[in-house]
C-alpha cells in the first residue's frame, strides 16, 4: 500500500480522503470501530460545538439542533467514510511499525487474534487519546466498580455514585446521574470547578451543591477505593463515604509508550513529538502525526474543528514527493 493510517477518528478518516483526492491510496487501521472515540462518548451528548466545524471532505453535516449529538455526528462519519469508499481495517490494531521511510512493515492483530503484516510506503498516527485514561492510582483503582468512561445514567440510579474532575465530563456525568436519583459525591483536587466548563453547565451544578443536593469536596482527592466505600482527603481531614460507583473523570492522554516504541522523539518538557510545521512528519522519516498527536500531552489544543485540517497538510507533503515511487 501507499500510506498506512493507523486511526479511523475524524481526524484519520481527513487523512485518507485527502490522500485518495490525491491519486495515493491508503488503508485505515483501528482497534476499535471508526470513530470509536465519538461511539464512547456520552450516549445522549451534544457537541460543544456547531456542525460545519466538524466536517471533513466538503461534505455538509446537519443537524436537528444549533450543536449536533453524538448519534447525528456517528451517521455523519459513517456517510463520509461510505462516499469515499475508504479503506477501513475495523478492529484491527497496529501492535508494531518497523522499517524505515519507503518501506515500512506493520504488525497488526485483528479481532479474532490473529496476526497480519503489511508493507507501506508511508505511515500517519492519527491514533487520539481517549483510549488512555489518566488514573487515579490508588489502591483499589482496579476494581470493576471504577469506571473511566461515563456512557448514561440509568444503570445507577437510586445508588451512592462518585464522580472524580472538575471539568466538562465530570459535571455533566454529576448532573445527569443526579437527575436519574443516583446520590452523587464530587471530588476535585482544585478549590472550585473548572473556568472550562461551559456556561450553561456550571451554574447548575453551582446550585445543586449549593442546595446540598449534590455533596462537593474542593481541594481533595481520592486516597483509596473499597468495594462498598471510598476513602477521601479533605481540607477538614480523612473522610470515607459509601460508595458503589465511582467514575474517574480525569481526562486521558496519548500514547506516548507506542510513539516511544516507534522511534518518535518528544521535547522532554512538554512530551510533545518533534514535527515539521509545515508537513508534520516526525522525527521518524515517512512518519506523520495528525491530530491531538502533535500536542503531546497538551490535549486541549487539538481538537475535531482544527485536527480534521491535518489530513491536507499530510496528504499534500506525500504528494510531492510521491512522483519517484508513483512512476
Amino acid at each position: 500500500m501507499d500510506v498506512a493510517v493507523v486511526g479511523a477518528g475524524p481526524t484519520g478518516l481527513a487523512c485518507g480522503i485527502e490522500l485518495k483526492r490525491r491519486g495515493i491510496g491508503a488503508v485505515l487501521f483501528d482497534k476499535g470501530c471508526v470513530v470509536n472515540s465519538i461511539y464512547h462518548y456520552p450516549t445522549f451528548m451534544s457537541f460543544f460545538t456547531t456542525p460545519e466545524l466538524l466536517e471533513i471532505g466538503g461534505i455538509p453535516m446537519t443537524s436537528m439542533y444549533e450543536k449536533p449529538l453524538r448519534v447525528e455526528a456517528l451517521k455523519y462519519y459513517r456517510r463520509v467514510a461510505a462516499h469515499f469508499e475508504l479503506d477501513i481495517r475495523q478492529y484491527e490494531g497496529v501492535a508494531s511499525i518497523e522499517g524505515v521511510d519507503g518501506a515500512f512493515t506493520l504488525a497488526t492483530t485483528d479481532r479474532d487474534g490473529c496476526p497480519h503484516s503489511y508493507r507501506a510506503r508511508k505511515v500517519i498516527l492519527a491514533t487520539g487519546y481517549y483510549d488512555r485514561p489518566n488514573l487515579l492510582g490508588v489502591p483499589g483503582e482496579d476494581l470493576d466498580k471504577v469506571l473511566h468512561y461515563y456512557k448514561e445514567p440509568h444503570p445507577y440510579y437510586d445508588h451512592d455514585v462518585l464522580v472524580v474532575g472538575g471539568k466538562n465530563s465530570a459535571a455533566i456525568a454529576a448532573l445527569e446521574l443526579h437527575w436519574a436519583q443516583a446520590r452523587v459525591t464530587l471530588v476535585h483536587r482544585a478549590p472550585a470547578l473548572s473556568d472550562s466548563v461551559k456556561y450553561w453547565i456550571r451554574p447548575n451544578l453551582e446550585n445543586r451543591i449549593r442546595s446540598g443536593e449534590i455533596a462537593a469536596h474542593f481541594d481533595s482527592r481520592v486516597a483509596a477505593i473499597a468495594r462498598r466505600s471510598v476513602r477521601l482527603e479533605t481540607p477538614a481531614g480523612e473522610l470515607e463515604i459509601k460508595n458503589d460507583f465511582v467514575f474517574a473523570m480525569t481526562g486521558y492522554h496519548p500514547d506516548l509508550e507506542f510513539l516511544g516504541r516507534l522511534g518518535i522523539e518528544l521535547d522532554a518538557a512538554t512530551q510533545r513529538p518533534y514535527t515539521d510545521p509545515k508537513t508534520l512528519e516526525s522525527a521518524r522519516r515517512g512518519i506523520y502525526l495528525a491530530g491531538v498527536l502533535v500536542a503531546g500531552m497538551h490535549t486541549n489544543e487539538i481538537f475535531i474543528e482544527n485536527g480534521r485540517f491535518h489530513g491536507a497538510l499530510i496528504a499534500e507533503a506525500i504528494a510531492a514527493g510521491a512522483g519517484e515511487w508513483k512512476r
